[in-house]
């Protein structure tokens, strides 16, 4: 029997250990998924599928990440699956006609859209089947923006916001002492400095200017801080005492570096890649410090400016730039390059399909970390007008972005903004009677009676998993020790900026001693009512169970014998053994107020046949030879 319980625990130990992986692999995806990894996102959720571990929602976000990734051909087979999901968001539909409208199967395409139609109830099919780009229609339904203008915007050209260490740093024209003369048209003016201000500020003077070398008379900024905070690349005008001009006479820039001492920025020194021929610009440092990427017009670009990337060593010193490519660069301007957490890159572009003039556009890279396509980012966070200086902060959700929109307080503004990525379901389950947390607890999350996904609580009873807007949800939590307990929640109606609901189920502990403290019976030797060791270490559960974590618990003693031997012999020996297990409890520390009875039911509870009239295995009649424990009540 032991030899079982071992084997059946190993089992089940297995099992959670399993079932852990699992759930951490599925948080792995849906973060790489929000991030824009969707190639590595691809395939953590084929292998969630395979393992048949949330295989609905696993197959509709390979079919969102394939959309993304502008392969309608390979998002079609998981799309024909999800749209037969009970209850699948209509969304799915309306996904579904567009990628086979893609690959030419207009007949099919229509009847999914149709359906989308009758069951959504809005003109958003016909309006969207005249766009060509399906792929930005899927990313601007999944990924939406909220922005406002910051407090601190002037008449004045502000842009170029980043955020660090709660400080935010911009690059203005707002200092009315100098007078300025516009060099580009989309965004770039003589004479602006770098501003350092808090997150709250709304009136930003020539005080708050960048204190230590950075700021000259000419232009100065923008610019982009090592994560540390001690090292700043930012940009200059290429023109000092007279010189710097190429040889028509124009003035480009230069990308320098500097380091915090003291709180101000000193030691300026200038990046060997620059030239008084053209323009180097708009420096973005990759998370780990190891990658500046930068904008230039430098010749054998692919036309206008460029995006390139340099690698930074250790002692500081860099090394040859890299163009990245015609798929980030075109014939027009890129510029203003930004990687996020993720590796992701950023930039705005006049040369990719857009809204009007400059765009932000977010790249997609594949398995060997190439690019190999570009998405629009979408409204509101780019217009018709220019639309530059995308900056993340490292939550993933708010950011800045810069642009010369109608509305603003001028020129270029700096304007806020909240990304409203998927949504996010998180709770904790806990123990009704203690309040500790339930590990191992199965939450089930259902849509109309079906379960479309499930997560395991981590050792502090926490579980959390992406789900959709709109949607009406019914979750259940489970567990071996526990009575099952429900909700219902809603993700409809909810404001932009909310980034999560928060759904925590508290369970009541079954009233059986054997589950809740894991325990093997408590087994006797023939003609025996000594505490055995194996007896011992089962009846230390029981102490602990008791005294540490259900304190209040109170419980009876029953024990019982097998078959041999008299009725009244096995009632005596029964007792002697509900006695010997009840002293070893009192031995213990356990309350004798906690234990209301001890009995001894003799061989009147046979747990099997094994009752005299016929032979029976010593290891049947171990089976009867046994202490059991009930529940009287949980908590006083």
């Amino acid at each position: 029997m032991k030899k079982l319980y071992k084997i059946c625990l190993l089992i089940l130990v297995m099992t959670s250990s399993t079932l852990v992986a699992q759930q951490v692999k599925q948080q792995r995806a849906d973060r790489l998924f929000n991030n824009f990894s969707f190639v590595d996102a691809i395939e953590v959720y084929k292998d969630l599928v395979d393992k048949d571990y949330n295989a609905d929602y696993a197959k509709r976000r390979i079919a969102d990440s394939y959309l993304l990734l502008r392969e309608p051909s390979n998002a079609i087979p998981y799309l024909q699956e999800v749209v037969q999901q009970e209850n699948v968001p209509s969304e799915y539909y309306f996904q579904y006609a567009q990628a086979l409208r893609a690959v030419e199967n207009y007949d099919e395409s229509t009847i999914w859209m149709e359906k989308y139609n009758s069951s959504n109830g809005d003109n958003r099919a016909e309006k969207y089947l005249k766009k060509s780009n399906f792929v930005t229609q899927v990313f601007n339904a999944k990924q939406q923006y909220k922005i406002k203008s910051v407090g601190f915007n002037t008449k004045y050209s502000d842009f170029g916001a980043i955020e660090h260490n709660d400080e935010i740093y911009f690059v203005s024209s707002r200092d009315e002492g100098v007078s300025t003369k516009r060099l580009y048209s989309w965004n770039m003016q003589p004479f602006l400095d770098v501003y350092q201000t808090s997150k709250e500020a709304t009136n930003v003077d020539h005080k708050s200017k960048l204190k230590g070398d950075v700021n000259t008379q000419y232009h100065d900024g923008p610019v982009t801080i090592s994560r540390d905070g001690n090292t700043m690349y930012f940009v200059r005008n290429n023109y000092l005492d007279g010189k710097g001009k190429d040889e028509e006479g124009i003035v480009n820039l230069k990308i320098y570096r500097a380091s915090l001492v003291n709180d101000q920025w000193k030691n300026i020194t200038e990046l060997p890649f620059n030239s008084d021929l053209y323009s180097t610009a708009h420096p973005s440092l990759s998370r780990d410090g190891k990658k500046l990427y930068f904008a230039s017009d430098m010749p054998g670009g692919k036309g206008g400016y460029d995006i390139y990337v340099v690698d930074v060593n250790k002692d500081g010193s860099v090394g040859t730039p890299q163009n990245l490519g015609d798929v980030i660069n075109t014939p027009g301007n890129e510029v203003f390059p930004f990687v996020n957490n993720e590796d992701n890159m950023f930039f705005s572009s006049d040369g990719h399909v857009g809204l009007g003039m400059l765009d932000v556009f977010a790249s997609i890279k594949d398995k060997e970390g190439n690019f190999m396509d570009v998405v629009n980012i979408g409204v509101p966070a780019n217009s018709s007008k220019d639309d530059f200086a995308f900056f993340l902060n490292e939550d993933g959700i708010t950011g800045y972005i810069s642009s010369n929109r109608s509305g603003g307080m001028g020129d270029d503004d700096i304007y806020a903004f909240t990304r409203t990525p998927l949504l996010m379901l998180k709770g904790t389950v806990t123990d009704a009677i203690n309040n500790r947390p339930i590990p191992n607890a199965k939450i089930q999350l259902m849509e109309s009676g079906k379960e479309i996904a499930y997560v395991v609580t981590d050792d502090k009873g926490y579980y959390e998993i992406n789900i959709d807007r709109n949607t009406d949800y019914h979750i259940v939590g489970s567990q071996d020790k526990y009575v099952s307990d429900s909700k219902d929640f809603t993700s409809r109606n909810l404001k932009p900026t909310t980034e999560e609901i928060i759904v925590d189920l508290v369970l009541s502990p079954v009233e059986d001693v054997v589950k809740l403290a894991e325990l093997d019976n408590i087994y006797f030797d023939f003609d025996k009512h000594n505490i055995r060791p194996d007896a011992a270490a089962e009846l230390d559960k029981i102490v602990n169970l008791m005294n540490n974590i259900y304190p209040e618990m109170v419980i009876r003693i029953e024990s019982h014998t097998d078959a041999r031997g008299s009725l009244s012999y096995n009632d005596r020996l029964s007792i002697d053994r509900a006695n010997s297990t009840y002293e070893y409890l009192i031995s213990k520390g356990i309350s004798k107020d906690r234990i209301t009875s001890v009995e001894g039911f003799g061989k009147r509870r046979l747990t099997n046949g094994c009752d005299g009239s016929h032979p029976c295995e010593e290891q049947a009649h171990q089976l009867n030879r046994r202490t059991e424990f009930i529940v009287v009540k949980m908590k006083n």
